[in-house]
């Protein structure tokens, strides 16, 4: 009797002290609110609208669905986002200038004769066959790979700290940031890297004489052909097994499953697709198909196995493995239309400069209307598409609104959707079930204020977006915006 009651006292301190947390956090407040409104038109009208004749007092924006939450920046004061994302930037390019030299160093094994000019004690060990078709051949595209590993965690880190609301966002950025990482440091790095131990003559050459880089694109991909085909099958067929298999998971499983208080659960939890690891990869993939399939044909063949697997995979791991949290209303086309575009371009570009080295005017001269109309259909795709990823139709929100109305639910969404956005949840003692709050308990929401309008009665609500109704899940950020004031 004495070991329960213990017991019981364990527990009741435990509750007291997670509860005084709870209040000491409650009386927190930022300059950031969530607003709801009773139709999607009212809300699109309110984000797309000034509030204020000083554009910096009062900012509307539109709140990311419930799941699509990251509450650890909706407090950032909005003076000072443009401030982060500078300096986000800032740190982005100067890692990747920093990254050139390990860039450098491993396209240097590929050309060793040049390398043993400039490190003279390397021509002893080079002597030897398989130390030369092992640094040559498969040694370079392993030692980037490895490299490359670093990069996904510390561009999710610059894009946490530029401040975005939504983890939709953030994933986002880090994915346009590993992007461009991906085309300069893997391609345009491995290109010109044979001008780095040439000497700094030659990029002094090429900063004086711009008109030079198509002619050196067109001479040194050809050189760089083996390289990229290695590293297809390095960094591309050996992901696409590690993929499918997940070893990184099944070896979590195993030393935490002794740990583990709740042995029906699973243990590595579930997972979103990770958008800014493997989709950097298939558009650099793409770009090397483009520019390297008029002077490297050899590495079509890699790339067509790559691109059948990869969709067999993604759409097993998609459909099986991972799990939709949020919606991201496709903004990641923009971003492939973007690259595809660039690489389309590029690749005339180099074609160009192949025409130009063979002295042929007559292609050349085909070849620049070509460049021109690519860029003219990338004006016109961003003039007809680009508005409808940016911004949802009015015609469409008032259809929703009217069809909700017609078939009774909206009651139901003004009900769901505004518990629906809690950053924290009451927890049970083990960790597993939440607790519905007590409507009885005058406690506040941390960090945040709900409020609802007029004849709006909020109730107790689930804590998942799948218990929402059909109406409402995906469609919360039509009605909810945020506000950051000064």
């Amino acid at each position: 009797m004495r070991k329960s009651c213990t017991k019981c006292s364990n527990h009741l301190l435990r509750i007291n002290n997670v509860t005084q947390i709870y209040l000491d956090v409650a009386f927190v407040e930022c300059a950031a609110a969530l607003v709801f409104f009773k139709t999607r038109y009212a809300a699109l009208v309110a984000s797309q609208g000034i509030q204020s004749p000083n554009p910096m007092l009062w900012v509307t924006d539109r709140a990311p669905e419930p799941q699509d939450m990251y509450w650890s920046n909706i407090c950032v004061p909005y003076r000072l986002l443009w401030i982060r994302k500078i300096a986000m930037l800032v740190a982005s390019v100067c890692f990747v200038i920093f990254f050139l030299v390990p860039v450098s160093l491993t396209q240097g094994l590929v050309h060793l004769d040049k390398l043993q000019k400039a490190f003279p004690f390397l021509r002893g060990p080079l002597k030897r066959n398989y130390i030369k078709q092992l640094a040559t051949g498969y040694l370079p595209s392993v030692v980037l790979v490895l490299f490359s590993y670093l990069v996904p965690p510390l561009m999710m880190l610059f894009s946490t700290m530029e401040g975005s609301i939504s983890r939709s966002g953030r994933k986002k950025s880090a994915c346009v940031k590993i992007v461009y990482f991906m085309i300069w440091n893997v391609f345009f790095a491995q290109t010109i890297s044979g001008s780095v131990i040439d000497g700094w003559s030659a990029i002094d050459h090429l900063g004086k004489n711009l008109n030079d880089i198509p002619n050196l694109l067109a001479t040194a991909v050809p050189q760089t052909a083996t390289f990229f085909i290695t590293y297809v099958l390095t960094s591309g067929w050996a992901t696409l097994s590690i993929e499918l298999l997940q070893p990184f998971g099944i070896i979590w499983s195993f030393f935490y499953k002794p740990f583990r208080s709740n042995k029906k659960g699973s243990s590595y939890g579930t997972m979103t697709f990770p958008y800014h690891t493997e989709l950097p990869r298939i558009l650099l993939f793409g770009l090397l198909g483009f520019t390297c399939a008029i002077l490297a044909p050899l590495i079509l063949p890699p790339l067509l196995i790559y691109f059948s697997l990869a969709y067999l995979v993604y759409r097993n791991q998609i459909i099986n493995v991972y799990r939709t949290k949020y919606q991201t209303g496709g903004l990641y086309w923009l971003l492939v239309h973007d690259v595809s575009i660039f690489s389309l371009v590029l690749a005339q570009i180099i074609a160009l400069g192949v025409f130009g080295t063979k002295k042929s005017t007559v292609a050349s001269g085909f070849t620049i209307p070509l460049v021109i109309c690519t860029l003219l259909f990338n004006q016109y795709c961003r003039q007809r598409f680009h508005p409808i990823f940016k911004n949802n139709p009015a015609q469409v929100l008032v259809d929703m609104d009217r069809q909700d109305e017609e078939s009774g639910k909206m009651k139901e969404i003004h009900q769901k959707v505004i518990s629906s956005y809690c950053q924290f949840q009451g927890t049970s003692l083990a960790l597993v079930n939440p607790v519905a709050p007590n409507p009885s308990e005058n406690i506040d929401t941390p960090k945040i204020k709900c409020s609802s309008e007029e004849g709006i009665d909020p109730a107790m609500l689930p804590t998942h977006q799948s218990d929402l109704p059909e109406a409402c899940v995906g469609l919360p950020s039509l009605e909810i915006e945020e506000l950051h004031t000064k």
